[in-house]
C-alpha cells in the first residue's frame, strides 16, 4: 500500500508530487497517458499571470500571486525557461477606462506589486505595434512567460529523483474506500493507498464522483491558438491582453520563451473531454480578436495551430480540499487559468493537506535542484567543440529548424521519466516544433527512439496509444 497516490501527471499533479516528496512518504503518480504533460498542461498560453484578474479573497487570487512570486526561484532550481517580460491589459475605448481602474484596484488588493496605468504615449513607446485605437493599459511588470512543458517535466523529474513512482498508461476505473485507505481499480491492476489526491484535470469530476455523494461537474473549455514563426517573435515584447468589455474577452498576443509569437485562446465550452481539435470558427475568432489590441499581427507566418482544454468549474474557483464525506481524499480540481502560474503554490497547499492527513515527517535529504537537457547553443564555441569531441552526438543536428542535436535527444530518452514517443521528444527538446513541424526530423528521431529503446519502428508512436506512424509490413506495402 502506498501512503499517497496522485491521479494525474499534469502540472498540478507533478507540483503536488514534488512537494509531497519533501516528506518521508511512499508515493505514486498514476497517469492514463504515456507521459507527463499530456493534457491541459501541454496546450495553453504559457503565461505567468501577475494576479490582478481573480476575485479578491478567492483561493485563485491567493495562489496566483504566490505562484508568480515562486516562479523565478523554481526556474533557477529546476532549470527551465522563465522570462518576466511583463504584461499589458489594453483599453481601446475611453468609455471602458473605469474598468481598467477597477482591475488596478483589484490587483492591488490581491497583492500584485508594481501595477500602474499607462497612457497612450507611453504605451506606444513600450509597444510600437499596439493598436491605433488603444487609449491606455494596465501595466503589470510581474507578468511573465514560461515553457509549460519544461515546467511540468522538471517538477515530475525532481519528484522522481526524490522517490516518487510514476505509472503511465494507467487509467483509474474505480475507487473504493477500504480499511485504512482506498483501493483503486485501473486498467493495469489494483493499487492501494492511505490517501488519494485527485489532480485529473478535465476528468477530476469523474474521479471525484467515484467516491463523493456531493457531485462535481467540470466543463471542458476549448481554446484555439496560433503559433507563429520565430521571425515574428519580436512583434510585441510583453504579453498583450484585451480589457474585457460588453463584447466579452479578447485573445492575447505574446512572445514565447523560445522566440515565437502565440495568439489565442478562444473560450468555447464543449462536452468532449478529448476534444482538442481546432475549428475554422475558433481560429477565425482568434484572428479577428487579436487585431483589437495589436496591429499587423503577421498571421501569414503561422507555423501551426492547436487547441487545449481548460478544466472549467462553474464557480470559477480552484477546489483544493480534503472531502468532508471522504476523509483522506483530496481534490485538486477546477484548475484552469491561472493554474499554470499557481502550480507551485498549488503543490505546496496539496502537500500541506497530505502532510496533515498522514502525519508525515520532513526529509533531511530532499534534492531541491535538477539540471535540464543541455542545449549546446548556450555554450561558447570552445565549450561546444570540447563537448562534441567528447560526445560526437552533440555535433549531429537532427532537427534543423530548432537546431536540436542527437545528443539532446539521447538525453531526453535516457533521463528520469524519459521520452518514449515523438511528442515526448518534442516537449523535452523542441525537435519537431519548428517551421517544418517535424517534416524532416521525424524519421531520424524515430530511428533514434527505435535504437535506444530496442523497439521495432512499428512500435514507435507519435504520442502513445494507437498513434503509430509506421503501419503494416513490407509485404503489405508492396
Amino acid at each position: 500500500m502506498y501512503d499517497v497516490i496522485i491521479i494525474g501527471a499534469g502540472v498540478s499533479g507533478a507540483a503536488s508530487a514534488r512537494e509531497i516528496s519533501r516528506y518521508r512518504v511512499h508515493a505514486c503518480v498514476l497517469e492514463k497517458e504515456e507521459d507527463v504533460c499530456c493534457g491541459t498542461s501541454k496546450a495553453n498560453s504559457a503565461i505567468v499571470h501577475a494576479g490582478y484578474d481573480a476575485e479578491n479573497g478567492s483561493l485563485m487570487a491567493r495562489l496566483n500571486v504566490e505562484g508568480n512570486k515562486m516562479m523565478a526561484g523554481l526556474a533557477k532550481d529546476l532549470d527551465f525557461e522563465f522570462i518576466q517580460n511583463g504584461s499589458l491589459v489594453v483599453c481601446t475605448e475611453k468609455e471602458y477606462l473605469p474598468g481598467l481602474e477597477d482591475l488596478l484596484q483589484r490587483g492591488r488588493k490581491n497583492g500584485v506589486e508594481g501595477l500602474r496605468i499607462v497612457g497612450r504615449e507611453e504605451l506606444v513607446s513600450m509597444e510600437p505595434n499596439i493598436s491605433d485605437n488603444a487609449v491606455a493599459a494596465l501595466y503589470a511588470p510581474t507578468g511573465g512567460i514560461v515553457c509549460p512543458f519544461h515546467l511540468n517535466i522538471a517538477l515530475a523529474e525532481n519528484a522522481c529523483a526524490n522517490g516518487v513512482e510514476f505509472r503511465f498508461n494507467t487509467e483509474v476505473e474505480g475507487i473504493a474506500p477500504i480499511d485504512g485507505g482506498f483501493r483503486l481499480q485501473t486498467n493495469q491492476g489494483v493499487f492501494e493507498a492511505r490517501c488519494v489526491v485527485n489532480a485529473a484535470g478535465v476528468y477530476a469530476d469523474k474521479i471525484h464522483n467515484m467516491v463523493s455523494e456531493k457531485k462535481m461537474t467540470i466543463i471542458p473549455r476549448r481554446g484555439d491558438y496560433f503559433l507563429l514563426d520565430k521571425m515574428t517573435g519580436s512583434h510585441v515584447k510583453r504579453t498583450i491582453f484585451a480589457l474585457p468589455n460588453k463584447f466579452g474577452k479578447g485573445v492575447l498576443v505574446s512572445p514565447t520563451v523560445h522566440g515565437n509569437l502565440i495568439v489565442g485562446p478562444t473560450a468555447i465550452d464543449i462536452e468532449d473531454k478529448e476534444g482538442v481539435n481546432t475549428t475554422r470558427e475558433g481560429l477565425d475568432e482568434a484572428a479577428k480578436k487579436c487585431a483589437v489590441t495589436v496591429k499587423n499581427v503577421p498571421l501569414r507566418q503561422v507555423i501551426t495551430s492547436f487547441a487545449g482544454l481548460r478544466a472549467h468549474q462553474e464557480g470559477h474557483e480552484f477546489i483544493i480540499e480534503e472531502l468532508k464525506d471522504v476523509p483522506g481524499f483530496v481534490d485538486c480540481a477546477g484548475i484552469e487559468s491561472p493554474g499554470l502560474t499557481s502550480s507551485p503554490a498549488i503543490g505546496c497547499m496539496v502537500a500541506d493537506l497530505v502532510r496533515g492527513i498522514l502525519n508525515l515527517e520532513e526529509k533531511t535529504d530532499f534534492i531541491a535542484t535538477r539540471k535540464g537537457i543541455l542545449n549546446p547553443e548556450t555554450l561558447s564555441i570552445d565549450e561546444r567543440n570540447a563537448l562534441i569531441n567528447e560526445q560526437p552526438a552533440y555535433g549531429n543536428i537532427i532537427c534543423r529548424c530548432e537546431m536540436v542535436t542527437e545528443g539532446e535527444i539521447l538525453d531526453a530518452i535516457h533521463r528520469p521519466l524519459g521520452a518514449k514517443s515523438l511528442d515526448g521528444i518534442k516537449r523535452r527538446t523542441r525537435a519537431g516544433m519548428g517551421r517544418c513541424q517535424a517534416g524532416f526530423c521525424s524519421p531520424k528521431t524515430m530511428e533514434i527512439l527505435s535504437r535506444e529503446l530496442s523497439l521495432d519502428m512499428q512500435k514507435i508512436t507519435k504520442s502513445g496509444g494507437n498513434s503509430a506512424l509506421v503501419v503494416g509490413t513490407n509485404k503489405d506495402r508492396m
